[in-house]
């Protein structure tokens, strides 16, 4: 199977894929198009900008069209638009012109799990992180996955918990 994990940054996406990498060993895990670019040499703006979204869900596109079966991606297409619709500069995106190459990447997926902020927040944070960001993609992925209104069509699966709880709720939804 082909499975995403989703969400906003701080929320134990990656804790999540270490714990799933654990319990399917036969799975290969494909790192977030952030640290793909950031190790080609690609420099973020700081905050990223527009076009750092955008290259980074081009590559999103990229990685569901290079991979075979069996495969845990940290993040996925959807990621990047929700950080887009969120971004200060969000009119400078266009999501009509993209949502045909994310609909035809997403059909490559068998599953994307939603891993959310949840309340009281399990995560700990820097006092330096935009909290005010991270709780609007919050927002916004959970619109754009359990509301579905650009008919993206994916299967999504929330969890919530400790990390062995979500790999566990993964593993039972597989």
């Amino acid at each position: 199977m082909r499975i995403a994990v989703s969400g906003t940054h701080r929320s134990g996406k990656s804790t999540l894929i270490d714990e799933l990498s654990g319990l399917l060993p036969t799975y290969v895990t494909v790192d977030e198009p952030y640290h793909q670019l950031e190790e080609e040499g690609y420099a973020f703006a700081s905050p990223p900008s527009v076009e750092d979204f955008q290259e980074q869900l081009a590559r999103s596109i990229a990685n569901l069209d290079d991979a075979h079966r069996d495969v845990l991606f940290d993040r996925c297409p959807v990621d990047f638009i929700g950080y887009l619709l969120a971004h200060e500069d969000r009119d400078a995106f266009e999501l009509e012109v993209w949502l045909p190459r994310v609909r035809s990447a997403l059909r490559k997926l068998d599953l994307i799990v939603l891993a959310g902020i949840e309340r009281p927040d399990r995560i700990v944070r820097s006092a330096s992180e935009d909290e005010e960001l991270r709780l609007a993609v919050d927002e916004k992925l959970k619109e754009l996955l359990l509301d579905d209104p650009y008919s993206l069509g994916v299967e999504v699966l929330e969890v919530e918990g400790a990390p062995r709880a979500r790999a566990k709720q993964v593993l039972q939804h597989l």
